[in-house]
């Protein structure tokens, strides 16, 4: 009797972000990525997030390797929490590695990391898979797609692609290694779905260079282009656009210059001596003279844009005749936050330049002929539409449908969901937990919902603290009760309603002093206010007893 073929997405179904998937037959398995997600804007505190993979903390010695598909956030951002849990092989592309190793390095964890190095091309063999690694476009370097034969059949996982005839680094995609993978019989396809409402073909890369060429030629003052700092290849693209008009490039934040010194070092970054300059050096320059990369493009209050725009930034500030380009599109969900930032920066004097206004982004994502091109090249028995939202995932599944694949062998999962393979057949198995896992400053995992939702009531309707002191031997309340208010209320202009409080306070606490007074008061004080005002703010009662 054959062995089951679990495949279980822990992230990356049913959002955009935080890929992670485990593949599993026998007592092996094989995970491939580990990405962050940033926060949506009702999760208050929180700095990203990061695959729940508590699915795989009983199953730590199957677990034969991690494979990380290419550099970016969404699929290495969660890489030093897995390696604290699991501290397994883990195999990427030249670039990606170099990548990992900044991140791994800042974390502390580089010299206990057990790093391998692949290339396209290469076959490797872990436990009972066998990987087969080809190149695929993306709009980072060094990008690949896996063809995973197992016992039960051959699985290709596409990675995020797109097809570019015309790619930055002039690597086109590995058409011969899809149409060859195709021939063999190909048992599932998991296939990036991010643009999967997208009708048409992807612009290419190149299409940029002109954009740059314009905003270069027409600028007068200081050029600030923001971008993703895992972008090796925007980065280029604003060197060679500063190289040709005669600007010197600063590159501003620790994950800029991390990623740019080690791109140079790998080969990847090809930079003119004498174009690179220190961002103090940058900032004593002629205005005219100098282009700045950095951080920013989603929003982000505490990267460089985000600082920059609500006047925070310590090292220096927007200045008269600056040109901002936001070489980027919002991240789903992130829309609202990119553009106050936008707003912000043309309240501070600057000129923005964003996509739609010019081409000065592309997606890196297939569209939708790309998508069937895939499809009819790979010719899957099965689907598994992976990266995406609900919304995504199944008009992927409808254009499969066009072009062919049965409903019954598509399966449109959300992480947790098993899709296991028996004899050739597929069945939609148990769901294990794929939620969020928070991570808040120095904590991982310790803020849940109930935690979130507090934070959005006292977001939302502030709060409200009572102190009283109590005679406990005479049964009765010493003084006045004191009421602190944050963002419920001004209480200079709310005097009546606070006075109406303490005689409301007084009132229970004269009625029952006796245990659990704090929740009487509490319970008393929330219906008060909500009959005065219509709010609900958190009400916390704190009872002093003395004697």
């Amino acid at each position: 009797m054959s062995k089951l073929l679990r495949i279980v997405p822990l992230g990356g179904l049913g959002e955009v972000g935080k890929n992670m998937m485990s593949i599993e037959y026998g007592d092996n398995i094989l995970i491939i990525d580990s990405g962050i997600m940033f926060p949506e804007n009702d999760m208050l505190g929180i700095d990203y997030i990061i695959p729940d993979y508590k699915y795989l903390e009983d199953k730590k010695s199957k677990i034969r390797g991690i494979i990380i598909t290419h550099g970016h956030e969404d699929h290495t951002g969660a890489i030093r929490h897995v390696i604290e849990e699991f501290n397994v092989p883990i195999y990427a592309t030249k670039l990606t590695r170099g990548l990992l190793e900044v991140k791994l390095r800042r974390s502390g964890l580089l010299e206990k990391s057990q790093l391998n190095t692949i290339s396209a091309g290469d076959e490797l063999q872990l436990g009972p898979f066998k990987i087969e690694f080809f190149h695929v476009c993306h709009s980072i370097p060094d990008g690949v797609g896996l063809g995973i034969t197992t016992p039960a059949g051959l699985i290709v996982h596409s990675g995020d692609y797109k097809f570019d005839h015309t790619p930055v680094d002039g690597w086109p995609p590995d058409f011969g290694k899809l149409a060859e993978l195709g021939a063999r019989g190909v048992l599932a396809l998991m296939a990036d779905s991010t643009n999967a409402d997208e009708p048409g073909w992807t612009p290419s890369e190149t299409v940029i260079d002109p954009a740059f060429d314009q905003v270069f030629r027409q600028a007068k003052g200081r050029i600030l282009i923001g971008s993703f700092a895992s972008l090796i290849s925007r980065m280029q693209q604003v060197a060679n656009a500063a190289h040709v008009h005669g600007r010197s490039l600063a590159f501003v934040g620790r994950s800029m210059v991390d990623n740019s010194n080690m791109a140079r070092e790998l080969g990847y970054l090809e930079l003119p001596d004498g174009l690179v300059v220190s961002l103090d050096q940058a900032l004593k320059m002629k205005p005219s003279k100098v282009a700045l990369m950095c951080t920013g493009t989603q929003g982000e209050p505490s990267s460089i844009l985000g600082r920059l725009s609500n006047g925070s930034n310590r090292q220096f500030d927007l200045i008269p005749g600056d040109t901002v380009v936001l070489s980027s599109t919002p991240i789903p969900g992130n829309e609202e936050g990119v553009h106050r930032t936008i707003n912000r920066l043309f309240d501070r004097g600057a000129e923005v330049i964003y996509d739609p206004i010019l081409a000065v982004h592309v997606s890196g994502h297939a569209n939708q002929d790309e998508m069937k091109l895939l499809m009819q090249l790979v010719k899957p028995k099965h689907l598994i539409p992976i990266h995406g939202e609900l919304r995504h995932l199944k008009q992927h599944a409808a254009l499969a449908r066009e072009i062919g694949i049965p409903q019954e062998r598509i399966a449109v999962v959300q992480n947790g969901t098993a899709i296991e393979f028996s004899n050739g057949e597929m069945k939609i198995g148990e769901r294990f937990p794929g939620g969020y896992i928070f991570v808040d400053g120095s904590g991982v995992g310790d803020i849940g919902p109930k935690v979130m939702r507090e934070r959005e009531a006292l977001a939302r309707e502030g709060l409200v603290i009572i102190h009283v002191n109590l005679d406990s031997d005479r049964n009765r309340v010493i003084g006045e009760p004191e009421i602190v208010s944050r963002g419920f209320v001004f209480v200079r202009e709310a005097m009546d309603l606070f006075d109406e409080a303490r005689e409301l306070v007084l009132k229970v606490a004269k009625k029952d002093p006796s245990e659990g007074l704090e929740d009487r008061i509490e319970n008393e004080l929330s219906r008060f206010f909500f009959t005065e005002t219509k709010r609900k703010p958190m009400v916390f009662a704190f009872i002093s007893r003395n004697g």
